[in-house]
């Protein structure tokens, strides 16, 4: 089955109503989708932008496979959530990232992304990133153990511990906040 870019596969497509439907289909995913994924995105990247980015590469990713995920709106969602985690975790692992170098002048101004909860948000961007995807899958996306264990690839007990670990970091940051206040 050959694919290219952003096309259905050819032996896939017997007429114009069945790419069509497929795309239709696609379009309802992602209408009903887009604010949960963009959301979960944030929560994964830390901002607003990379959030954007993981989406839109992780939608394009998923419009290859429609013909086997649309069926299935759960799926499909757990299909596009991992395809997140996977390229969040790709692009700091890419040489490019780590040959970055400060110079004497921005390219351009940045924005800062404001948070309803800054403070909050902020202790739950400084935990590691495996605590804040699963903090981010169980709360963020309410999923069982069971389903955050399928989307990272990862035992129960590994999300389980992960999570106590990470609401232990934030309970501590908190009750270290309350004390000074």
């Amino acid at each position: 089955m050959a694919v290219s870019s952003l096309t259905l596969p050819v032996d896939h497509v017997t007429s114009a109503s069945v790419d069509d439907h497929l795309a239709a289909d696609f379009t309802r995913f992602v209408t009903h989708h887009d604010r949960v994924l963009l959301g979960f995105a944030q929560m994964i990247a830390g901002n607003r932008a990379d959030a954007e980015d993981l989406v839109q590469n992780a939608l394009a990713k998923a419009f290859l496979r429609w013909d086997r995920l649309g069926s299935d709106d759960f799926d499909a969602l757990a299909y596009v959530r991992r395809i997140i985690v996977n390229d969040h975790h790709s692009l700091w692992r890419r040489a490019f990232k780590r040959r970055e170098h400060a110079t004497e002048h921005l390219p351009e101004v940045g924005v800062h992304d404001d948070h309803p909860d800054d403070e909050l948000w902020q202790q739950v961007m400084g935990l590691p990133p495996r605590q804040r995807a699963v903090i981010a899958l169980r709360y963020y996306s309410d999923m069982s153990v069971a389903d955050t264990a399928g989307v990272l690839r990862c035992t129960e007990g590994t999300v389980k511990s992960q999570t106590s670990r990470a609401l232990a970091t934030l309970r501590g940051m908190i009750e270290e906040e309350g004390g000074q206040a």
